[in-house]
């Protein structure tokens, strides 16, 4: 087992066995396991790893990543998993690269390194870091920039798509806060993109969702107000409010989609700076999903997850297997460099948040569709969703998102109320 000393905070290194676990105890607070479960057969895996440093009283994180799928997500997670130690790190991999190399993203992005200085620390420890300088220049050469926001309490990612030239920038999918149990709301998460918004000097040019939600609700009237950018969706929302005006028993919601500035159709273009953005009509999740488009990514959200996690569900009101995996087949008709960016993780055996992939990778890595064929699919797809409980709150979410991510208006004493039927939909979970 090797292991060499980067900072008095990081120790980087090649794979620990199990035995050798309850040593580290003496000498560091926290394991760091970046390897991917089955990478090698004879690693000893996430379980096993988080197991002995349980018992050994470290504390433990699990980063799985790998050197061409590196993501800064993955290298936010990172310094988050370092922070949070209570003293050293001790952070492994096959071999150590893909720890050192997670580290000096890291330090690069916050400019604490340079670019030019990355192949050459790396030497000077015994490592070729030429992947990184190579992440670092596609990375600059990006258009648009992404930046996402993961919402812990609805796995839900916000996102801020940028031209970073002409500092212009739409926000998608933002989240309103809301908790079931004391009916409070907050605008945390929608305050934390303006702040990013502000600190790098951006212009709103667009607030977007790309469905009507229904774990969370919607912060577009809320930005919309903050920053008087124009609100859009895509236009069969105006099928979704009719179904649900139906299950809500409410004569008086207007079902024109009229609660957003715009409504897009499949094809329809718009433009962030100088990047153009296109439509693709993508329903299966729900009857108005659309796909935005903007560049080289496109932001998919439930339709397809990482490729770690399979599909989006179609269970909901107007959901169709067999309609997703034909809005499925038109994202992976796209080149295999495309970036995708999904709108949930829910971290699947305890690792960090997670939330770009590729086209390519999604054909190759993603369980529900590399080689897979429709029938498959949708035999996979229903079944899956026989066993799924409805979101906790799609009764709440609904009846805000379609229309626009609008609170009910208040009554007579001021406050808000939102309308809850019973026995409206199946799929409970006794």
């Amino acid at each position: 087992m090797s292991a060499v000393k980067i900072t008095d905070r990081l120790t980087v290194a090649s794979q620990p066995d199990i035995g050798s676990i309850a040593g580290l105890a003496k000498d560091y607070a926290a394991l760091i396991n970046l390897r991917p479960d089955g990478e090698e057969a004879a690693q000893p895996g996430n379980r096993a790893e988080h197991a002995a440093a349980t018992d050994a009283r470290l504390g433990y994180a699990f980063l799985p990543v790998t050197g061409s799928t590196i993501t800064e997500a993955d290298v936010r997670a990172f310094q988050h998993a370092m922070n949070s130690a209570d003293g050293p790190v001790y952070a492994h991999c096959k071999g150590g690269t893909r720890v050192l190399t997670l580290y000096v993203l890291g330090e690069v992005l916050d400019g604490r390194m340079r670019r030019e200085e990355v192949e050459t620390f790396g030497k000077a420890r015994g490592f070729d870091l030429s992947r990184a300088a190579r992440w670092l220049a596609r990375h600059d050469a990006c258009k648009p920039a992404v930046k996402g926001f993961y919402d812990v309490r609805t796995g839900s990612i916000q996102y801020v798509v940028s031209d970073p030239a002409a500092k212009r920038c739409a926000i998608i999918d933002p989240v309103y806060d809301f908790d079931e149990k004391s009916g409070a709301t907050g605008t945390a998460n929608a305050d934390a993109i303006l702040a990013y918004i502000d600190s790098e000097g951006l212009t709103v040019e667009w607030i977007l969702d790309t469905h009507p939600h229904a774990d969370h609700f919607s912060a577009a009237h809320y930005l919309k107000g903050k920053t008087g950018a124009p609100t859009a969706i895509g236009a069969h929302v105006t099928d979704v409010q009719k179904l649900w005006k139906a299950i809500y028993n409410w004569p008086e919601l207007q079902t024109d989609g009229s609660q957003w500035d715009r409504l897009f159709n499949q094809g329809d273009t718009f433009r962030i700076g100088t990047i153009e953005g296109r439509i693709l009509f993508s329903p299966g999740h729900t009857l108005a999903s659309i796909t935005y488009l903007i560049g080289d990514a496109a932001f998919v959200h439930d339709t397809i997850f990482m490729p770690d996690s399979g599909t989006a569900r179609t269970d909901f009101p107007g959901g169709s297997a067999q309609t997703l995996w034909a809005s499925i087949q038109q994202i992976l008709a796209l080149p295999d460099d495309t970036r995708l960016f999904t709108g949930h993780d829910y971290q699947p055996h305890g690792r960090h948040a997670r939330w770009e992939s590729t086209v390519g990778e999604q054909k190759h890595a993603n369980p529900h569709l590399a080689g897979i064929n429709e029938a498959a699919f949708i035999r996979l797809r229903e079944a899956r969703d026989r066993t799924l409980p409805m979101p906790k709150l799609i009764l709440h979410a609904l009846q805000v998102n379609i229309r626009g991510g609008r609170l009910p208006e208040p009554e007579a004493n001021g406050k808000r109320y939102l309308k809850f039927p019973l026995d409206a939909l199946e799929g409970s979970a006794w």
